[in-house]
C-alpha cells in the first residue's frame, strides 16, 4: 500500500425539518455519488453512508452529533467535493466540513447536481 490518500468526501446538505426533503438530499447526493464512482473515485458521502445508519439506529441526525465522525474522515481524505445542492450556503454542517478541509490543507472542489 502506498500510503496515498485516495478517498474523496462528498459534502451536501441534509438537516431539514422536513423528512421529505432530507429524503430528497439523501437520493441526490447518492446519484452524484454513484457519477463519482463510475468515474473511478474513491468518494465518502457522508449522507450516503450514515443517513441509513441513523434511521435504524434512531440517531440525531444534525451536525452537532456527526461532527466528530465526519472530522475523523475528513483526516483521511485527499480532496472535498462540495455537491451543491438547494441550501449549501446556509447549511451549519456543509460551511463547517469546508472549514475544517480548509484547516487540514484539503483541496476543495464545487459540483452541481
Amino acid at each position: 500500500m502506498s500510503g496515498l490518500k485516495t478517498l474523496v468526501y462528498l459534502a451536501t446538505p441534509y438537516s431539514h425539518e422536513s423528512a421529505f426533503v432530507r429524503t430528497h438530499r439523501f437520493h441526490v447526493v447518492n446519484q452524484a455519488a454513484a457519477r463519482l464512482t463510475q468515474e473511478g473515485v474513491h468518494v465518502y458521502s457522508p449522507i450516503s453512508h450514515t443517513h441509513p445508519i441513523a434511521m435504524e439506529g434512531d440517531l440525531p441526525l444534525g451536525w452537532d452529533y456527526w461532527e466528530q465522525y465526519d472530522r475523523a474522515i475528513l483526516n483521511a481524505c485527499c480532496k472535498m467535493i462540495v455537491l451543491r445542492q438547494n441550501g449549501w450556503t446556509e447549511s451549519k454542517g456543509v460551511q463547517a466540513e469546508i472549514k475544517i478541509a480548509v484547516e487540514l490543507g484539503i483541496p476543495v472542489e464545487y459540483m452541481d447536481p
